[in-house]
């Protein structure tokens, strides 16, 4: 859901946050004898981290910017100084020689060259000059700081100073916003229609105490004092008064003024400056291959057209005599297929949720200690949001529209979002032990690939109960493979808004809203629909390669928890260990729950 450097950190920032310290059960990592090459990799990637602590560009609670209560800088000056300092890594990185670093050295240096990589490409097309996509923005990604729970008088009091940085935050982000608009560097316009809600909502609030950045006030730990806790309150009443909500009210100026109606009218990312180039570096981060944009394409061809078989096949099950316009047309408008009350929606979401816990010790040996809970997406942000997400802790549903949110593809939608995907893959990587701070953060080609693998392992845990709730996990399927159709084709090959939307609409059962929704996500955000569908290609390549090396041997529980250890990595990396798993007889890494 980001797109800029800082809201990557926002997002892993709000990860680790969510999440304690590593259980002591966790399996530790393999110990291996430092040697030259390990030493200067260590070297560089611990002097770079403890920069980014400091840059506030990843999160540590500890850290000295944490502590402070700064906000991140985002001006133009300090961009350009990080891209210096991130090309500075690079170089250093590449006088080493992978092949000489230790076993878990080579794949901390393939996550870690990858990642800076990533940020020097983004750096380098300056793309913190469009902080604002159909999907997300920082006007609201920055909510996150209201978000998180609050134990200590000292976290609050860091709290209040970056409700009073908010200001200073916001008017780099809009001088940034402005560069970006002198170069033709903005989201197309048409998928900005309505993105400035978030920014009435707070900016308009009657009462500070109506805006989201008052929730950690409402209730507050009883190892404060009270008189203590009332000084917070007041402060920080004040705060969102006199400097949170004139920010946004300066922003919704700006935006309803200049950008958006000065937004670009193209649609591809081919037509920014240096597009060509821009979108091929898109695809490079997002599904960490060097495929081109013609290549993925023809993937997604031919993925839909077997895709399309077995829709066929579902619907001979579920005994419907008409053609797929006629059934998509009646999964559409059928009363039965769609909750009467968002309660129901969230009450369904739960049941399924229940029923893969029924199963998890049959797929995976190992089992993350982190619960997650199951919530609805705020109503400011849910008119414009995607049907729900996961992460450690939650489970995002979104219960705006309930004619949008189809029952029969809930079962396929909550294994994606939260167990075992990414409310549960999330937290397996988090409780790994002795893993460097920077492989917590999340590679999409992984993330996406292993959550859309979990929906097809859906059919065999016995998930799918109807013809119609295997159809929903097909049309999810369709749907993915047909991002890798839509996305190439509005940004190499000249697609438009109605094209691409008329292909989701004969290809899968997303509800109208839905496709409009998604549509404009990819529109506005190059090349991250492209890594769902590639990921878990690989992942489903590497099991079928697992199964026939290793035969009777092969455990499914096994094989999962040796994806799942990794955590985020790239597609070759996983490739790999795979590979080793295989030499190794199809041990599981947690030799324990075996």
């Amino acid at each position: 859901m980001k797109q800029t450097l800082l809201a990557t950190a926002l997002s892993l920032a709000l990860s680790t946050a969510l999440l304690s310290a590593a259980p002591a059960q966790a399996a530790p990592r393999a110990a291996a004898t430092a040697n030259a090459a390990d030493q200067r990799f260590d070297a560089i990637w611990q002097a770079e981290w403890k920069w980014r602590l400091d840059q506030g560009l990843a999160w540590d609670e500890d850290s000295p910017r944490a502590l402070r209560g700064e906000l991140a800088r985002v001006d133009a000056r300090t961009q350009a100084a990080r891209l210096a300092y991130w090309q500075d890594v690079l170089r250093r990185l590449d006088t080493i020689r992978p092949e000489q670093l230790s076993a878990p050295r080579k794949i901390d240096y393939a996550v870690y060259r990858a990642q800076i990589a990533a940020f020097v490409e983004a750096q380098r097309f300056r793309e913190y000059e469009q902080p604002v996509n159909a999907d997300s923005a920082f006007w609201s990604d920055i909510t996150y700081i209201a978000r998180k729970p609050f134990k200590t008088e000292a976290e609050y009091r860091a709290y209040l100073k970056q409700l009073a940085d908010l200001p200073r935050y916001f008017g780099e982000e809009t001088e940034n916003m402005r560069a970006g608009l002198t170069r033709g560097f903005t989201p197309p316009k048409v998928t900005l229609a309505g993105r400035e809600a978030p920014l009435v909502n707070i900016a308009n609030a009657k009462t500070p105490q109506d805006t989201v950045f008052y929730t950690p006030f409402k209730e507050m730990p009883a190892t404060i004092p009270a008189a203590v806790q009332d000084e917070l309150r007041a402060q920080g009443t004040r705060l969102i008064a006199e400097r949170v909500q004139p920010a946004y009210a300066a922003v919704l100026r700006f935006v309803q003024a200049e950008y958006f109606p000065r937004a670009r009218t193209t649609l591809a990312a081919d037509s920014l400056p240096d597009g060509k180039a821009y979108y091929q570096s898109k695809i490079v981060e997002f599904t960490t291959t060097d495929m081109t944009a013609q290549q993925i394409h023809q993937v997604g061809l031919a993925e839909m057209a077997r895709i399309r078989a077995e829709m066929q096949q579902t619907m001979d099950k579920a005994g419907f005599k008409g053609d797929l316009p006629a059934f998509l047309a009646f999964l559409r408008s059928d009363p039965q297929f769609y909750a009467k009350t968002p309660e129901e929606l969230l009450m369904r979401a739960a049941w399924i949720a229940k029923k893969f816990d029924g199963k998890a010790d049959q797929y995976f040996g190992y089992l993350p200690r982190r619960r997650f809970a199951i919530v609805p997406v705020p109503p400011d942000q849910a008119p414009y949001y995607t049907s729900a997400r996961g992460g450690p802790g939650i489970y995002l549903v979104n219960t705006y529209n309930l004619p949008a949110r189809a029952l029969y593809s809930l079962p396929a939608l909550t294994l994606h979002e939260s167990a075992p995907g990414h409310a549960f893959q999330m937290p397996v990587a988090l409780e790994q032990q002795g893993v460097p701070p920077f492989r917590r953060a999340y590679i999409s080609a992984y993330g996406e690939g292993w959550a859309l693998y979990c929906e097809r392992l859906g059919s065999e845990m016995g998930i799918y109960e109807t013809p119609y709730e295997t159809f929903g996990m097909l049309s999810y399927q369709a749907w993915r493979a047909a991002r890798l159709v839509v996305d190439t084709g509005i940004h190499a090959m000249g697609w438009t808004r109605e094209q691409a939307q008329a292909y989701m609409h004969d290809n899968t059962a997303l509800s109208d809203h839905e496709i409009e929704t998604e549509v404009d996500r990819y529109i506005s955000w190059p090349g991250q629909a492209l890594s769902y569908y590639l990921g878990q290609m690989a992942i489903m390549e590497a099991r079928a390669k697992a199964q026939a090396a290793l035969g009777e041997k092969f455990d499914i529980r096994a094989f999962h928890d040796t994806v799942l250890q990794l955590g985020s990595v790239p597609l070759p990396v996983l490739k790999a260990r795979i590979d080793a798993f295989i030499a190794d007889g199809g041990k599981s890494p947690y030799p324990a729950s075996k």
